[in-house]
């Protein structure tokens, strides 16, 4: 009898599914995907790769995964150079395997190998890579997956400074007021992330370029075409002035904030309570709850100006 049926079962090693992984997605070439056929084909080839890797990093329902197979891939992945892969032909996967691709990503990165989280060290290398997916925002087909995977990088300090500091981080004052709705919301939610996850790397980054940073926040606390657009979907109570305004409520109320922050707030003041006070909480939102708030963080901005010790 032979036992060739069984020997194709055996699950690949997780050097193989890298390998197998990679070769797909260089198998999307310019070729393939002008032939309908072909492109079906490959496509079909990714999404089962896909998928076992999925099971290898997941389980499958009955087995749970094997640790040390979950590392070893993340390994591979990097040492395959399939990072870039994934964010370049993304475009072109279909639904099931970008579902698929962002669920592993997520733990992909968070494996380690000693003190060292591969992935994260293979982006810190490849940081250009960050920007191909803020860039994402602009293909609506793809920009819930990039916004996905751009907050599990933003997790780790070292990735969420490198947002904060590229060029790419102005794109957000545009997207978070793009036209569709969904893909708006989610740029937003990625700009709060960037703004808040890590207190020092955002202090200092406002530190240094609180000018730039805050000529565009003005925008967004005063903008009136992004809550036209909201009234017409009955959404006003969440209009992003009030976004704005809660991600700048977080920095001035934190008891514990860094003294370049107060300097910044102390400096600034006459120009922030300006803008606090013209700022209301638009049709359908809750006056009394945002009034309090605003009342509280204008209060503060004023103790703040007041110190004296923030000029030595």
């Amino acid at each position: 009898m032979s036992f060739s049926f069984f020997k194709a079962l055996r699950p690949k090693s997780p050097q193989e599914l890298a390998k197998t992984i990679k070769d797909s997605l260089m198998s999307l070439d310019t070729k393939t995907v002008v032939e309908v056929k072909l492109l079906e084909k490959a496509l079909e080839e990714v999404e089962k790769n896909f998928g076992a890797m999925k099971v290898m990093l997941l389980g499958d329902g009955e087995v749970e995964p094997n640790v040390d197979q979950i590392t070893q891939l993340a390994v591979e992945i990097c040492k395959e150079d399939v990072i870039p892969l994934f964010f370049h032909k993304l475009s072109i996967l279909g639904w099931e395997a970008r579902k698929d691709l962002v669920q592993c990503w997520s733990i992909l990165l968070k494996q380690k190998v000693g003190s060292t989280h591969c992935c994260v060290q293979y982006l810190e290398n490849h940081l250009d890579l960050l920007d191909f997916l803020v860039a994402g925002y602009d293909n609506k087909e793809i920009a819930l997956n990039c916004g996905n995977m751009l907050r599990e990088c933003i997790k780790f300090p070292t990735l969420a400074k490198y947002m904060l500091e590229s060029p790419s981080f102005e794109l957000f004052f545009k997207y978070v007021e793009l036209a569709n709705f969904d893909v708006a919301s989610d740029a937003f939610s990625t700009f709060k992330e960037v703004l808040t996850k890590h207190p020092t790397e955002v202090s200092e980054f406002l530190t240094s370029h609180y000018d730039e940073f805050f000529e565009q926040y003005e925008k967004l606390l005063t903008s009136t075409n992004y809550v036209t657009r909201r009234q017409s979907l009955k959404d006003t109570s969440k209009n992003i002035q009030i976004s704005a305004f809660h991600i700048f409520k977080i920095f001035v109320a934190n008891p514990n904030k860094p003294r370049e922050i107060k300097v910044i707030l102390a400096k600034n003041h006459e120009r922030l309570l300006e803008l606090l006070n013209n700022l209301s909480a638009g049709k359908g939102g809750d006056d009394d709850q945002f009034e309090e708030e605003k009342e509280l963080i204008i209060k503060e901005i004023e103790r703040v100006s007041q110190l004296s010790n923030l000029d030595s």
